[in-house]
């Protein structure tokens, strides 16, 4: 059995108090962002302007906003957005032949089961 019963007087030092600094992650580029959503819709405006049908538009529309979350990610977004988004929509249409294509070769052969 323990019979050491010595009292212990603890002194706790005075608290102290810091303020951390707030350090972001990334820049504020609240104003790049406005500027971006405004080329990106211009750029698409004129994409939709040539395109004929929902399809195109669907397709174009998400090649806008894949182009335009590709050139958030550099440090220059607004140098580059209406080089990724002629690539993307270059992408689109070709995929839209694509499809097309095989629409019109998978019809040819449901005409020809029936």
């Amino acid at each position: 059995m323990n019979t050491n019963r010595d009292i212990l007087n603890t002194e706790f030092a005075t608290a102290a108090r810091f303020d951390p600094a707030f350090i972001p992650a990334a820049p504020f580029r609240g104003t790049v962002e406005n500027e971006l959503e405004t080329l990106k819709r211009r750029l698409l405006a004129n994409e939709l302007g040539r395109a004929a049908g929902v399809d195109a538009s669907i397709h174009l529309r998400r090649a806008a906003n894949d182009a335009a979350a590709l050139a958030w990610l550099t440090p220059y977004p607004l140098l580059v957005l209406p080089v990724l988004f002629e690539e993307k929509v270059r992408e689109s249409r070709k995929h839209a032949g694509r499809a097309a294509l095989i629409r019109a070769r998978s019809s040819e052969l449901l005409t020809l089961a029936e």
